[in-house]
């Protein structure tokens, strides 16, 4: 019987954390300072509460950016604030050298575009999972990005939207990022954290210039005066420190969370981010990849738990 390596030898214990009652601008501003999707939000005893996430902020900034916008401020458009320097990887990439690409660049994913320079679509942190769970659960010794591609293009954004428009893409969606293509060759790609900035920007440039009847204070007001918890995420998933890797690689193939917190008897211990599975899981499978030996073998996690790198022991 598989026996694998649980969550607990691989969490990150030493976490930034939100309280519920900081101001919800503060948690903005507090995820941009660190560079991070979310936070998980705990009381003064340690005991875990939610998540304040990229999306929590953006539904909590929507209706004061509507509001700018409906006042005449200008609203940016894509091509003002998306990225003109993309880390791109080509469709015949091996897959494992692909996520080492993502795990360097500390990125979450990047756009597939092939010899002649025309976008094919994405291969993320999300799709890695599948690359995971198929080296083990299937014996696959590899692949190449192409077979892990994700090819919806309704993630496609126009140059010339506006920042509205990207934001509410981000809110109905799981994307994390919008490719911009212009007669099929790659542009540049919007992130939710280009977005986020841009919002915050905004809201920080208009301040409390916004015409009552415009943005409302029935809108505005629960924006101005809201809390992180008023705006977190109370349903965010959960594992305990139990949890096998795979079981972990699921839920993130699964569900649109980038980061899921370890929680025991209520009490946040550590925190599992896509980002830490991939690594532990490169090093596990990707020595296994390298052998000469072509004959299918079964990866019995369980025996080279022991050989983990001290940072995962």
């Amino acid at each position: 019987m598989l026996s694998f390596v649980s969550a607990r030898e691989f969490m990150r214990s030493n976490l930034l954390t939100l309280r519920p009652d900081e101001p919800v601008l503060d948690g903005v501003f507090r995820l941009l300072e660190q560079n991070v999707s979310g936070m998980p939000v705990v009381d003064i005893d340690g005991s875990f509460l939610g998540v304040f996430s990229e999306k929590c902020c953006f539904e909590a900034m929507e209706p004061f950016v509507d509001g700018a916008a409906r006042c005449g401020h200008h609203v940016p458009r894509v091509h003002e604030f998306m990225n003109r320097r993309v880390v791109s990887l080509a469709p015949h990439d091996d897959v494992f050298e692909a996520i080492e690409r993502l795990l360097k660049h500390k990125i979450s994913g990047a756009p597939v575009v092939d010899e002649s320079g025309l976008y094919r679509g994405v291969f993320s942190e999300k799709t890695a999972m599948q690359v995971v769970i198929s080296a083990v659960y299937d014996q696959v010794p590899g692949s190449v990005v192409e077979r892990y591609t994700n090819l919806d293009r309704n993630r496609l954004i126009d140059e010339d939207a506006n920042l509205t428009e990207a934001c509410q893409i981000f809110l109905q969606t799981p994307y994390r990022r919008l490719p911009v293509v212009k007669n099929e060759k790659l542009e540049g790609q919007v992130s939710r954290r280009d977005a986020l900035r841009a919002e915050y920007h905004l809201t920080m440039s208009v301040g409390d210039r916004i015409v009552p009847g415009y943005g409302s204070d029935r809108e505005i007001g629960p924006f101005r005066s809201g809390t992180v918890g008023d705006f977190m995420d109370r349903h965010a998933m959960t594992k305990e420190p139990q949890t096998d890797i795979l079981g972990i690689a699921e839920a993130f193939l699964n569900s649109p969370y980038r980061r899921i917190p370890i929680v025991e008897k209520g009490k946040l211990i550590g925190q599992v981010s896509r980002r830490d599975l991939l690594e532990v899981a490169t090093e596990i499978l990707r020595p296994h990849i390298r052998e000469t030996d072509s004959s299918p073998k079964v990866l019995y996690l369980s025996s080279l738990a022991d050989s983990l790198p001290s940072r995962f022991s």
